[in-house]
């Protein structure tokens, strides 16, 4: 049986909805260069045309980088673009059905926002990632609820990775890594920037940073045991 590809840590870059596409995917190859290791096609405009032209766009884009291309809440988009998964929020379907109509190899994501039972439930059910936030304030969802650090540290035990979103940026991710977020989930961070390529390759050394941190711990415990 196939199986869903292990997402690497990392920053997991969500597009911002437009109809510029030339610009999305200028803003996503740079996000690539700088280090992004998964990126989820976001666009809630009902423009089914434009959905299917961006999404196949961006499943090209990113296959050539060898780094996958999640689809939010659309099954069916998903599986027409050949896109590596779907993320699935609180309304949209079940993880069997997802699974049934894009095989076991694809990625299936799960938002599970502020609720550890949630996420216990969708982990036995066959989720590939759990998703926890929002974080920080977000304006792309300002009534978002908002989670905790300490839920990243609670859930690590389901053995999944771990995604923290909502308002996430190079100055404020080290502690959601240090608590055990796999991902990065970001948007503004990236889309709103200057030059979004530095910006996704600062939130990306929050990783190579909590690496080393934990290296030196570690060289200090065996020095002074």
């Amino acid at each position: 049986m196939t199986m869903a590809p292990a997402l690497p840590r990392g920053l997991y870059l969500l597009t911002r909805e437009t109809a510029d596409t030339a610009t999305l995917l200028r803003i996503v190859a740079s996000a690539l260069d700088g280090g992004a290791v998964a990126v989820q096609y976001r666009d809630k405009s009902g423009d089914s045309a434009r959905q299917l032209q961006q999404a196949a766009a961006l499943v090209a884009l990113c296959s050539g980088r060898g780094v996958p291309l999640i689809v939010n809440d659309d099954v069916a988009l998903a599986a027409q673009v050949g896109a590596a998964g779907v993320h699935l929020g609180e309304h949209d379907g079940s993880i069997a059905a997802a699974r049934a109509q894009l095989g076991a190899g694809a990625i299936i994501g799960v938002s599970c926002y502020d609720d550890p039972a949630r996420a216990a439930r969708l982990a036995v059910e066959g989720a590939n990632y759990l998703a926890f936030g929002s974080f920080f304030d977000s304006a792309t969802k300002p009534a978002a609820r908002r989670a905790q650090p300490q839920l990243l540290r609670e859930a690590r035990h389901l053995g999944l990775p771990l995604v923290a979103i909502g308002g996430i940026t190079a100055a404020n991710c080290g502690p959601l890594v240090a608590a055990g977020a796999s991902l990065l989930a970001v948007i503004g961070g990236v889309f709103d920037a200057h030059d979004p390529r530095a910006a996704a390759a600062a939130i990306a050394a929050c990783f190579s940073a909590a690496r080393d941190h934990a290296r030196d711990e570690a060289i200090n415990t065996l020095r002074d045991p």
